[in-house]
């Protein structure tokens, strides 16, 4: 590969003329400049930026670690983070711990893992990277990013806890009034729920959701109509014979595979979901637009948690104050209504 000084030797001008040219920099005529651009192009020269970042400490580069690439919020995140990088110029590095992959999701009530994510960060901070984005694949608390960090850093899809580190989650609970007001607004009151495991944030926070609506709309609040489910589909079946014998007239599912169960066990009943039982989802996985009837759901605001999370980390690079309450910044999520709740 072509250096500078062979560059400057073929175009008979200094070392000095062709950097600052490549730089941008004034001083050269414009003769010189488009010689000297011709021989870069032709001589196929390309600078070298690690030599460039240490020299001048800032290399537009952030890191990225993430939790598992092969959970389905984590490409739409990272995908929000490329864009904005893109928009300032910065580069991503990207680190796949593939976590789920090796301990599914056992590891969301764990800290052994913080060792590996603390010596990616610390490789990280030797490449030059100018800020650290974790990506969790799970919203919880965790304690894995260090407070004593030399860059900033920024958690996605998950709780720091920390005046240092800020986070970027759904707003859950916005999310679930949403979907249950869209139910309420069909005329039902009998409405019966299908919770996710009772120790996740989504959980409780669309629980509130549920909650809200009810008591705005001076349903009361019947806790016989809330089923424990785990996020799996086998536990959106079971609920469905649950709360059918409750005599509710719909059905929210706090995600899109639960619904699914649901659906399941209509139609071996030979109930139509959408007619004779109304049915909600949430999260917008691709396959909710398929069931028959395409479900009514919540989409996950992914891609712009991850553009918020660069945006933050950008604001953080240039030293400005964020504005943020107990350092969390919820993104709002987006109903998507469909055929699957009839009115009545």
């Amino acid at each position: 590969m072509a250096t500078i000084k062979e560059i400057a030797r073929e175009c008979g001008v200094s070392v000095a003329t062709v950097s600052n040219i490549l730089n941008h920099k004034p001083g050269a005529g414009e003769d010189t400049r488009k010689r000297v651009m011709e021989k870069v192009k032709e001589m196929n020269y390309h600078p070298n930026t690690i030599a460039r970042n240490l020299k001048t400490k800032n290399s537009r580069s952030i890191g990225v670690i993430v939790e598992d690439m092969t959970i389905f919020s984590i490409p739409d995140i990272v995908d929000g983070i490329t864009e904005h990088c893109e928009e300032e110029k910065y580069q991503i590095l990207l680190i796949n711990l593939r976590l789920f992959k090796k301990y599914e999701d056992t590891y969301y009530h764990r800290d052994d893992y913080y060792p590996i994510v603390r010596d990616e960060i610390g490789q990280l901070i030797g490449k030059q990277v100018e800020g650290i984005i974790y990506v969790a694949a799970h919203e919880r608390t965790m304690k894995c990013i260090p407070e004593d960090l030399p860059v900033p850093a920024v958690m996605a899809y998950g709780y720091t806890r920390s005046e240092k580190v800020p986070s970027v989650v759904v707003d859950d609970e916005d999310g679930a009034y949403q979907i249950v007001q869209h139910i309420i607004d069909q005329g039902h009151r009998r409405i019966g729920v299908i919770t996710g495991k009772r120790d996740s944030p989504h959980m409780q926070d669309r629980l509130l959701g549920y909650q809200k609506a009810l008591f705005q709309n001076e349903i009361l609040y019947n806790p016989e109509f809330v089923c424990t489910g785990d996020w799996f589909r086998d536990s959106g079946y079971a609920g469905a014979d649950y709360l059918l014998k409750k005599n509710v007239t719909a059905i929210f599912c706090m995600n899109d595979l639960m619904a699914g169960g649901v659906y399941d066990r209509l139609e071996e009943l030979k109930l139509r979901p959408g007619q004779d039982i109304s049915v909600a989802g949430y999260d917008n996985r691709e396959l909710s637009g398929y069931y028959k009837p395409p479900l009514s759901t919540i989409m996950l605001p992914l891609h712009d948690i991850g553009y918020a999370a660069s945006e933050l980390m950008i604001k953080m690079l240039r030293g400005e104050r964020l504005e943020l309450e107990d350092n969390i910044q919820k993104i709002k999520c987006c109903p998507l209504i469909r055929k699957s709740v009839k009115k009545i």
